[in-house]
């Protein structure tokens, strides 16, 4: 029904209501006698045709999906379990824009990366000076797996640089390998004889000499610096560079993780990664793989920050979060106005992008954080050749012995190999041999792992790690106290309720 005809018709009712009292109205409109005036009649007024039948109550289909739990209040959003938020426009959907348990105009929260250093710095002549080294690494991507690329300070990848808008930063770069390299600084608007392109902007620096980058920084956000030499990149030499505001943007968030992606080729039962091929078999997180990953441990009910970084050489990685909805909230350009913020659980960062997302932390648990490509999920990933086809026999005694190799065993003739397709096993995995009990023991007992099932490991592999969401009193059981945890106990309280439960 048009504006003007809604009007005309309270016109109507009032006026009728007036001359004869609302009673006298519903009956004027429930059977109208010969003189009153119809609506048919009056200006601008429709009336609808009497109806034919009696309305008939519409049958449901069996099939038809009936609502529940009318009774349950979705308009609201609470940190401290999983809910909605109102409708999409509200600031607090899927907790968009609720702030952290910290407190608005503070600095930033120190970011965290699992498994790599920071660099320091000094004060000299009023800018930060730092020292970066590149070197070539001995990287260990699982326990007993060591294997040869290329970073700096003898780090994969490269100890993080963390500075704030308005420093003036100095780079003293020096160049440790066995041929010429720059340094390129990702993201960051620099003046042009900065920017680290051999031939275009510098000359290559040579092996044994120094440059030095300097330059006033002006932006914030999630950039990485790497070298500018294309098949140096693909022996890994990257490392991040964090620009923090001098307040935290709102809302502000309690904790601020930093996770950068790179993978490798490296041919069965060799140590060295092959920088000419576009193939890659061994994928890194912080320059380990899972489960040497070390996981990520917030509090219940604070906001995170996760930083990602596509170091690949040509690889996407769609990065997928369980148990939570995030909203994506920054790219290597800087901050993304929160207008323009996406919520998803999962979310492709290309090669060399940046993803920063941000998310409450409302649902207690161990949540797994991986790469949905599902050879990325995998570590060592070669043909049947080598010691994956002769069991029980690690990849460095197959090296040190190549004269009394035992013979390989025949698959073929196993029972499970008469189904078509044959047993899909994850092949080199926590059934690698190279994982002995010993590695075991130095994946299971980090501190930040305490307490999660007994083989928790054996689900965590390639680009996977770990996000754990505790509640106060077990985070402060894992990660300040130096009390005896057995394994499953902490993953067992929060899956039984057994912990003190906020009322928000």
């Amino acid at each position: 029904m048009k504006k003007n005809e809604k009007t005309t018709r309270r016109d109507f009712i009032e006026k009728v209501s007036a001359a004869a009292g609302f009673g006298a109205l519903m009956n004027a409109m429930a059977a109208p006698d010969a003189n009153a005036m119809s609506p048919m009649q009056m200006p601008g007024m429709t009336a609808d045709p009497p109806p034919t039948t009696k309305p008939q109550a519409q049958k449901r289909s069996k099939t038809t999906p009936t609502p529940t739990g009318s009774n349950k209040d979705f308009s609201s959003f609470s940190r401290y379990k999983p809910s909605y938020g109102g409708p999409p426009g509200s600031d607090h959907y899927c907790g968009k824009l609720m702030p952290g348990i910290r407190k608005s105009g503070l600095a930033p929260v120190p970011v965290e990366t699992p498994d790599l250093e920071k660099l320091d710095y000094k004060m000299v002549r009023g800018a930060k000076e730092f020292h970066l080294r590149a070197t070539p690494v001995k990287r260990e991507f699982l326990p007993g797996t060591f294997i040869d690329v290329w970073g700096y300070n003898g780090s994969l990848p490269g100890p993080t640089i963390e500075v704030f808008q308005g420093d003036r930063v100095r780079i003293v770069f020096h160049n440790e390998l066995p041929e010429n390299t720059s340094l390129h600084l990702h993201g960051i608007e620099l003046p042009v004889a900065m920017d680290g392109v051999p031939g275009l902007v510098q000359d290559l620096i040579p092996p044994g000499k120094t440059f030095v980058y300097e330059f006033d920084l002006h932006q914030t956000g999630t950039f990485f610096y790497h070298s500018h030499v294309a098949m140096q990149e693909a022996m890994g030499m990257a490392g991040f560079l964090i620009a923090h505001p001098r307040v935290a943007f709102d809302p502000p968030v309690d904790r601020d993780f930093a996770l950068m992606y790179q993978n490798f080729f490296v041919p069965p039962n060799a140590s060295i990664a092959d920088s000419s091929l576009m193939d890659w078999n061994w994928h890194t997180i912080n320059g380990r793989s899972g489960p040497f990953t070390t996981p990520m441990v917030a509090r219940h009910g604070e906001r995170v920050r996760v930083r990602l970084v596509n170091f690949s050489p040509m690889q996407h990685h769609p990065i997928h979060f369980h148990g939570h909805t995030f909203w994506l909230t920054g790219t290597e350009g800087g901050r993304i106005p929160d207008s323009a913020w996406i919520p998803r659980n999962n979310t492709l960062v290309g090669v060399a992008m940046a993803q920063d997302f941000e998310f409450i932390a409302n649902n207690p648990g161990d949540w797994i954080f991986h790469c949905h490509m599902v050879h990325h999920m995998m570590n060592h990933m070669v043909r049947q050749i080598g010691p994956r086809i002769r069991p029980a026999h690690s990849a460095q005694a197959y090296q040190n012995q190549p004269l009394h190799v035992p013979p390989p065993q025949n698959a073929l003739s196993q029972p499970e190999f008469a189904v078509p397709g044959y047993p899909q096993e994850m092949q080199g995995m926590m059934n690698s041999p190279e994982m002995t009990m010993e590695s075991m023991m130095r994946v299971m007992m980090k501190r930040e792992a305490r307490g999660m099932r007994k083989h928790w490991a054996t689900g965590v592999h390639g680009l996977m790690t770990v996000l754990r969401v505790l509640p106060d009193e077990l985070y402060e059981r894992v990660m300040n106290s130096n009390a005896h945890i057995e394994p499953g106990e902490i993953f067992d309280a929060i899956a039984q309720g057994r912990y003190n439960k906020h009322s928000g």
